[in-house]
């Protein structure tokens, strides 16, 4: 926090005429790095940075925030539940209708074709939604209180290790299971509850 016209008498840019609680108000202070906050403040550049030069760039930089603040509003949990939504019920329906306990696979078990649909499946759809989903829980991970860390944490693990059993790096039977708790919370959430 730098002032702009400086707050005591022989300050860069100090103006007598200000009464101190102008010299600490809003339209008098600037935020700098360091290197800034020497930079300006140092009486050779006086001359080239002014009060007037300051205010701009305090403006102009107030202004972009502003623009960035009115494109990338901050999303909800339901925002991000709503956009999770629609991938996992993707993948449900790929498990429901392809996986090892669907109706299809039950009925024609040495049926190679389905389990190679399966396979593909798993590969073009589940992980990359996945992937899209844990970006985004990764991403707005904050906006989860407590007790819902642990849900998302669960998934996570679920993401992870169910990726390293496709690639045949763990056995399935390491895979943490689907947290149907995970499921229950983003259906709550996109349903409007928070």
């Amino acid at each position: 926090m730098a002032h702009i016209c400086g707050d005591k008498p022989g300050a860069n840019r100090h103006d007598v005429g200000q009464t101190d609680s102008q010299r600490d108000d809003y339209e008098n202070l600037i935020l700098l790095c360091p290197t800034h906050h020497t930079l300006i403040d140092r009486k050779e550049n006086e001359a080239v940075y002014t009060v007037e030069i300051l205010h701009a760039m305090k403006a102009e930089h107030e202004a972009r925030v502003l623009e960035r603040l009115d494109q990338d509003p901050m999303p909800t949990k339901q925002d991000i539940a709503r956009a999770i939504l629609p991938l996992l019920e993707e993948n449900r329906q790929s498990w429901a209708q392809y996986g090892p306990l669907s109706e299809l696979a039950r009925t024609q078990p040495h049926n190679e074709s389905a389990h190679a649909v399966w396979m593909s499946e798993r590969l073009s759809v589940i992980i990359p939604n996945n992937r899209k989903i844990a970006v985004l829980l990764e991403e707005h991970r904050s906006l989860f209180d407590a007790d819902e860390q642990g849900v998302v944490a669960a998934f996570f693990l679920h993401v992870r290790s169910y990726e390293q059993w496709v690639e045949d790096a763990i056995p399935y039977a390491a895979v943490k299971r689907f947290p149907m708790e995970f499921d229950d919370l983003i259906r709550g959430l996109a349903d409007g509850g928070a």
